[in-house]
């Protein structure tokens, strides 16, 4: 077998693999979304994704390759879980990186493909995955007499980018918080240290720091979702008064949103025609392609303040646990330890809404939490005289 026949067969086997994985994300996300339409889109990408994947084993089997075993690793599950966890939104966000990164596979496998019809098919699987990724200027006509559906696209599009304005789901505020408050309470037992030597008055300060930033964070964040969900209650109230006194306007505003996604005038008319004859549906579009919005997923004040405080002091917790145990140097020395590894973990744990390397997030948290460590510790060195 030519070494290229190789390469292209490993690479296959790849693609197979990759396209698997997307199918069990979307499927995930599927399970998870509450509206229905949204739902349909997830499995019509995971229906897409199997196809593809279909299409591999085949040509594999013509090669005389089987396909890998397409074992779940504890890795996968886990990430799964925690990107599904993150909102639909970041977790397409999070997938766009895959397909994107896939992408440059394709590209590999374009370029030793031995045939030009095995050229064709990779670059018909790269026109529907770079839909996937939201790319509306792609033409809808592939190789082999294959269409992709106008409305698919159009559909998978819209929907994606009202995804794109919502929140990154609890986990995303829940890093937040956890970071917020590690930041704060872990200054505060290093600036506390430096005064009393890892007295008593470290644990003392670290709980009352816990206690004051959770509860802060957790009120902060239940009055500006709470305004935030008021607004978007107001605004939603103010377009469907405007659909019931101007119906005509706001077909006519429909059209040129369709049309913006390079939907024909002709047919952006008929897809508007046919969301005012059932009023609901056009205000949906409307709040959400005009405003951003979405009336099916109002933000939870209550939810919003229980994820702000509870992760706040858990963030918080981590510093002052050593000063259960022990005091002194000793307390000192474990505190910034598991205090730095703290901030290392939840710089990493930031890509899952970020989309950065985890090693650099997790490296940039630590030196910025070690600097305000050094800086409150040789404040409280020089200012702790003055206390006692």
């Amino acid at each position: 077998m030519s070494e290229n026949k190789t390469e292209f067969i490993k690479g296959l086997q790849r693609a197979w693999l990759a396209e698997q994985a997307s199918a069990r994300v979307y499927r995930a996300l599927a399970r998870r979304e509450t509206s229905e339409a949204r739902r349909r889109v997830l499995l019509k990408l995971a229906e897409s994704e199997v196809q593809h994947s279909q299409r591999w084993a085949r040509r594999l089997g013509e090669l005389g390759s089987a396909t890998p075993p397409d074992t779940i690793t504890v890795r996968e599950r886990i990430w799964n879980w925690v990107l599904v966890q993150s909102g639909t939104d970041n977790a397409l966000k999070r997938i766009e990186s895959t397909e994107d990164a896939g992408a440059l596979l394709y590209e590999q496998l374009a370029s030793i493909a031995p045939t030009q019809t095995d050229r064709d098919s990779i670059h018909f699987v790269q026109r529907e995955e770079q839909v996937h990724s939201g790319f509306a200027h792609l033409a809808t006509e592939a190789p082999g007499n294959s269409v992709i559906s106008p409305q698919v696209m159009l559909d998978t599009i819209l929907h994606r980018e009202s995804w794109h304005k919502r929140g990154g789901g609890w986990i995303g505020q829940a890093i937040y918080g956890a970071n917020d408050g590690l930041g704060s309470v872990f200054g505060i037992v290093s600036g506390v240290s430096g005064a009393t030597a890892g007295g008593s008055a470290v644990l003392v300060a670290g709980l009352a720091g816990m206690l004051a930033s959770a509860l802060s964070m957790g009120s902060g964040a239940y009055l500006a979702t709470k305004a935030e969900r008021e607004v978007q209650e107001a605004e939603i109230g103010r377009e469907r008064k405007e659909m019931e006194i101007h119906p005509d306007e706001e077909k006519e505003e429909l059209a040129l949103f369709y049309q913006l996604k390079g939907v024909p005038e002709d047919e952006a008319r008929t897809l508007a025609e046919r969301l005012v004859a059932t009023p609901e549906n056009a205000i949906k579009t409307l709040i959400s392609e005009e405003l951003g919005l979405s009336g099916e997923n109002y933000p939870n004040p209550w939810s919003a303040a229980l994820t702000a405080t509870l992760s706040t002091a858990f963030g918080a917790f981590i510093p002052i646990i050593p000063f259960f145990f022990t005091s002194g140097a000793p307390a000192i020395i474990a505190s910034f330890a598991i205090s730095t590894l703290a901030h290392f973990m939840i710089g990493a744990a930031k890509t899952v809404v970020t989309g950065l390397s985890p090693w650099r997030s997790g490296a940039e948290m630590t030196i910025v939490g070690l600097g305000e460590a050094v800086i409150t510790y040789i404040l409280g060195r020089a200012f702790g005289p003055m206390v006692g």
